[in-house]
């Protein structure tokens, strides 16, 4: 897979196109892209995906916060695991929300020589989304291309979507974001210094530093998956505000107590895979009662992911 920045840094002759944020890269895109490689391989054409950065909402209705399920270069690794040949990640700005859909057809004619465009339902592209499904059928005659129109992924009666992905993570449901996704939800980050309470309790956590503008589970306590060094560990991990201590911070804390792990990781790179939640946060009287309930989340993280299969 070739991850470009620009669709002015790719040019091809002939191409399966789709475009949109495939934001998570969840199930609805994986049947999307799953049609769309079947097809390319019997036309002998590679695959290319067009996305956008900033998400076009970030720009244009100030979305905020951003709330990025993957950022731009998980979802490329993502989308090349689904067999996409090329990603583009173009930058969104205001400029560009004011091409015509007409004369963006141009560009992507000219770039990528598409022979077949894959779209949802819900896709439109250019100024004003002019370019509807309407539009793309009566240019797909006129400009001779195959437009593929693929109806909505359902999942226990619900659309697929990634805005689904995030009001799962936002109420902390991430079994259910998993469903979406057809993986769990992860954080990468690197592990930083924190104030070493974990440690005074002899239950050391890593703090993880995410991307600001990436996506969290809402905060409480979770059953977690975390890979470091290759190895893959069970882990008690808690998104909050310490509210037992008073050194409360300005915003949630990303601490993950890696079991039977007692090795140093400041300044390494993680990733943390949210299976199940545990609990709320809570506020304890003192670090006895909190030590306790820390000891009943270990006990129960372990009988949840004992048969899981960590290899």
């Amino acid at each position: 897979m070739q991850h470009v920045q620009n669709l002015s840094e790719l040019q091809i002759e002939r191409s399966s196109l789709t475009i949109g944020s495939f934001d998570g890269v969840h199930l609805g895109h994986h049947d999307l892209l799953h049609s769309m490689a079947e097809r390319a391989k019997e036309a002998d054409l590679p695959v290319v995906v067009l996305s956008f950065f900033p998400h076009p909402s970030v720009v244009l209705r100030q979305r905020t916060p951003a709330f990025y399920i993957t950022t731009p270069d998980e979802k490329a690794e993502l989308l090349g695991q689904e067999g996409v040949d090329y990603v583009i990640t173009q930058p969104f700005d205001l400029e560009l929300s004011k091409v015509e859909a007409g004369e963006f057809l141009d560009r992507l004619t000219a770039q990528l020589g598409f022979i077949d465009l894959w779209a949802g339902e819900d896709f439109a592209l250019g100024h004003q989304r002019r370019g509807n499904r309407h539009f793309l059928e009566k240019e797909s005659r006129a400009r001779d291309f195959q437009y593929h129109l693929v109806p909505p992924l359902l999942v226990g009666g619900e659309v697929v979507s990634s805005t689904r992905v995030r009001e799962a993570l936002r109420s902390g449901d991430v079994a259910r974001a998993a469903t979406y996704l057809g993986r769990s939800f992860n954080l990468v980050g690197i592990v930083q210094k924190g104030a070493g309470r974990g440690k005074e309790l002899g239950i050391p956590t890593a703090n993880l530093q995410i991307w600001e503008e990436r996506a969290y589970p809402a905060v409480g306590v979770y059953a977690c998956i975390v890979e470091v060094d290759g190895q893959r560990k069970q882990a008690v991990t808690n998104i909050g505000y310490r509210p037992t201590f008073e050194d409360k911070p300005e915003g949630p804390i990303i601490e993950a107590h890696i079991l039977d792990f007692e090795r140093e990781l400041y300044g390494q790179e993680i990733k943390v895979e949210f299976i199940d939640r545990l609990r709320d946060e809570m506020r304890f009287s003192g670090p006895e009662q909190l030590l306790k309930q820390i000891e009943q989340d270990i006990s129960h993280t372990r009988s949840l992911l004992n048969d899981r299969t960590l290899d």
